[in-house]
């Protein structure tokens, strides 16, 4: 995004922008800094990167501009502990959260009351200079204020509703953090604050453009593509088994059909040493439901290169997914139940690796059914 900009824009700017590790490569940013920071938990980098973006808004004049480049990531690559909290208080809640099955949104209605920049604190720090917000939105229905946890947007939540994900997804939280969560100074500006009058925000990119795309081309390909909601969250094998009743039925229609879905799905994690993410999780439950069909196959990755914690976007599956996982002596429910998706995948060879790509526009999850020819 900072390289765009920088190529488009034709006046003189400075500033910062912070990514995530090993992903700054040699971007052509000019004056424009580029930093690199710990996802999906915050670090001692993440803390320095809103240091170094909360010293570049001090000082500004009401002739001063911020174009604040937004994406999916902020939330953990940005991450200032709020005044009462360590960052370890920050990083203990990221990752209770992240593994309790709670949507973004329920776990950003937390992380906005737990941080110095997030909820609109920004925009408090860059007054009285003017903020434009150019985002690429990762998360189901394109709230802003989900968006990197809003850092230049109101929060629309209270203290009370972020207790409420709390004890709806019974979190044992650290005492600091607790206390902050009853404390009326972390609510933080509210949405008639002065701050938010000279901000503007628009949302460059989204999940349904994503899928439009896929869409198109697929039907370039010969299939028919319906594309579904792109606001999906919930349990991934859930998901995954209201998608095979799909494909069963699109089956029966003899019907050549690309079924197109977005959004982010949730996993629950029992197993800390499991590895993969939520479109492993996804496709291994899909696997199951539809061992031994022919005629389909089925791809879901992230948009952003990383699905969870390897360095694969996703996988694919089709009808002899858990035959060949069984012939290789894996139990695939076993490694369902165990949140351990990623070596079933690896063992089949059939990992999706397409490294950083440099946008984030949540999940893409295609499934093509019938066959063209």
């Amino acid at each position: 995004m900072a390289e765009v900009f920088s190529a488009h824009y034709a006046g003189p700017a400075s500033g910062v922008v912070v990514t995530q590790r090993g992903q700054a490569g040699t971007a052509g940013t000019g004056a424009i800094q580029v930093l690199e920071a710990g996802h999906p938990v915050p670090d001692a980098a993440s803390v320095a990167a809103a240091g170094r973006v909360i010293s570049c808004l001090q000082g500004l004049g009401p002739d001063d501009r911020v174009i604040a480049l937004v994406s999916g990531g902020g939330s953990a690559l940005l991450a200032a502990p709020a005044p009462g909290i360590t960052l370890a208080d920050k990083q203990s809640a990221a990752k209770l959260l992240l593994a309790s099955g709670a949507t973004i949104s329920e776990v950003n209605c937390v992380r906005r009351k737990l941080s110095a920049v997030k909820g609109g604190r920004l925009a408090v720090a860059a007054q009285p200079a003017g903020v434009v917000v150019l985002a690429i939105s990762d998360v189901p229905g394109d709230a802003i204020a989900d968006i990197a946890s809003g850092p230049f947007s109101p929060d629309p939540t209270s203290l009370a509703d972020a207790r409420d994900v709390i004890a709806k997804y019974d979190c044992t939280l650290p005492a600091p953090v607790r206390r902050m969560l009853e404390d009326p100074a972390a609510a933080g500006p509210r949405p008639l604050d002065a701050a938010f009058a000279r901000v503007t925000s628009t949302i460059c990119a989204r999940s349904a453009d994503a899928l439009a795309a896929a869409g198109q081309l697929l039907a370039g390909a010969g299939f028919e593509p319906l594309l579904m909601d792109d606001r999906v969250s919930g349990d991934a094998a859930e998901l995954a088994r209201a998608h095979a009743g799909l494909v069963r039925s699109l089956r029966a229609q003899r019907r050549r059909v690309a079924l197109v879905t977005g959004g982010e799905t949730t996993v629950r994690v029992t197993n800390s040493a499991g590895r993969g993410g939520r479109n492993g999780t996804y496709l291994l439950a899909l696997a199951i439901e539809l061992a031994g069909t022919d005629g389909f196959s089925a791809l879901a990755a992230d948009t952003d290169g990383i699905d969870g914690t390897e360095r694969n976007a996703g996988a694919m599956i089709d009808g002899s997914t858990a035959a060949r996982a069984a012939a290789a002596g894996i139990d695939v429910q076993a490694r369902l139940g165990a949140n351990d998706s990623w070596p079933v995948f690896d063992a089949l060879g059939d990992l999706v690796v397409a490294g950083p790509t440099g946008t984030n526009a949540n999940d893409l999850r295609v499934i093509v059914v019938g066959q063209v020819g």
